[in-house]
């Protein structure tokens, strides 16, 4: 798992899907302020960790994600469910909707995902 900084950095180079430090820290919200020497550091662990990858060109290093978003989001559910709630995505899922912080809009949105997943798996 990354840690909210790490996240962070990763969030900002799925966005800009190839890019110098100095491109990773402009594509970081207005609100962060961190050193360049800083997110460099950040972008070698990253590396280190699997996360991303370089390449140099010329004197420059060029750093890309080396895995999709998707597949982190789906990795960091699946620990969370196991951590959690006991490998259950149900209570998982149960525990997301009966947050009252989801509009009707969004349960409506769940429903349909669900429902074009049933449909999906009955059709094969």
């Amino acid at each position: 798992m990354l840690t909210d900084v790490e996240l962070e950095l990763m969030i900002a180079l799925w966005k800009i899907k190839s890019g110098t430090v100095r491109d990773v820290m402009a594509a970081l919200s207005n609100d962060t302020q961190r050193a360049y020497t800083s997110i460099a550091t950040m972008m070698k662990i990253l590396e280190e960790k699997g996360y991303a990858k370089s390449e140099r060109r010329e004197r420059t290093l060029y750093y890309a994600p080396a895995m999709q978003k998707s597949d982190y989001e789906g990795r960091s559910l699946k620990n969370l469910s196991n951590s959690l709630f006991g490998g259950t995505p149900t209570a998982l899922v149960a525990r997301l909707v009966d947050d009252g912080e989801l509009t009707d809009e969004m349960i409506q949105e769940i429903r349909q995902i669900i429902e074009t997943r049933i449909k999906k798996d009955d059709s094969t």
